[in-house]
């Protein structure tokens, strides 16, 4: 069989939908698997050995008629067997029906039918130990699996030079190896993901101090300004523990330096699911407008926690819309109490000694 996979943007999507990948080919070893995706995720793909080839979506091809049109026949001469969307807008909807594949993979809208011979309602709200975005995926697989698949966690797949590589960067930081190393992710992915600076210092201040920890910054050059902002707002003891000029020049070397850390703490995000894939424990702190039933994968597992504003004040939820929310994020980032999650991360570090 030759099968592809699409989902497009955004990397914790991305790594997400690659449980698609890990179980067709462990159903069917000789198979070739393709992934379709902007180029910005692809390097959580890289090594993976359940793909075969990277597919990426330029830009080039994002924002010219001709070269969309040119790129569609690209992909049906391929000639898939199946094409799986995950993704599921407008122009993956094109490009698997012009596909030719047998077997043609998506969630269900009113214009599915259209396109896809296969389409499945989204499950909204089952109880799952695992996280809605995990069981959607799930879903997927359904026209190539009857039994149950238990085969649930995207993984990271990492070389041995590249952990060297990050074992050589940190040493030439003096990072303090009888120290716990311990990633922060003090920016979101979007504004409205991004937990007020001040608190996330207060909460760097806290996490020093209960565990004497080096602290590392996850950002990127053009963050700078806000990331140094954080850094001001610890205190002199703190900024002692933190290296501030410490990141990665690209994403692979950023999931090398995150899999010699102890833990990672910070904004639910792209990080927190590259660190769930890479088996690193996550503390993670939800923006007020992301559903915490989509996003809080593998909660199971006592190393994975997460603070959200539906567990601490669920009534703010029944009575204003996820859109009214989304608008008014930092007025309800204002609703956490500090002190209810600085006891949280208390405990959550007791147990992971333990």
């Amino acid at each position: 069989m030759r099968i592809l996979v699409i989902q497009q943007k955004r990397i914790g999507d991305v790594l997400t939908s690659t449980i698609i990948c890990n179980n067709l080919k462990a159903k069917f070893p000789d198979s070739t698997i393709d992934y379709m995706c902007y180029p910005n995720s692809i390097d959580v793909l890289i090594e993976n050995p359940n793909i075969h080839n990277i597919i990426p979506v330029t830009n080039k091809i994002r924002k010219s008629t001709f070269e969309f049109i040119k790129f569609i026949f690209e992909i049906r001469r391929k000639k898939y067997d199946a094409v799986i969307d995950v993704y599921s807008k407008l122009g993956t909807s094109l490009i698997t029906f012009f596909s030719g594949a047998k077997y043609k993979v998506s969630y269900h809208k009113w214009y599915s039918n259209i396109f896809y011979n296969y389409s499945y309602e989204r499950f909204d709200a089952i109880k799952s130990e695992f996280g809605l975005a995990i069981e959607n995926r799930l879903l997927l697989l359904k026209p190539f699996f009857s039994e149950k698949i238990t085969n649930v966690k995207p993984k990271i797949f990492l070389k041995e030079s590249e952990i060297a590589e990050a074992k050589n960067i940190l040493k030439s930081y003096n990072v303090d190896p009888e120290k716990p190393l311990i990633m922060f992710g003090i920016l979101g992915s979007e504004h409205y993901k991004t937990y007020p600076l001040d608190g996330m210092a207060k909460i760097i201040d806290f996490t020093v101090a209960k565990t004497n920890a080096t602290i590392l910054f996850n950002y990127i050059p053009n963050q700078k300004e806000q990331a140094l902002e954080v850094y001001n707002y610890c205190s002199e003891e703190t900024k002692k523990h933190i290296i501030f000029d410490l990141y990665a020049t690209d994403l692979r070397q950023f999931l090398a330096i995150l899999s010699q850390c102890e833990m990672l703490i910070g904004n639910e995000g792209g990080a927190v699911n590259m660190a769930k894939a890479l088996e690193i424990p996550t503390f993670s702190i939800f923006t007020p407008s992301v559903r915490k039933e989509t996003w809080q994968l593998f909660e199971n597992e006592a190393k994975n926690v997460s603070v959200h504003l539906k567990d601490l004040k669920p009534e703010i939820y029944e009575k204003h819309t996820e859109q009214y929310i989304k608008e008014h994020t930092f007025e309800y980032y204002a609703e956490y109490p500090l002190e209810l999650m600085l006891q949280k991360l208390e405990t959550y570090f007791q147990e992971y000694k333990n």
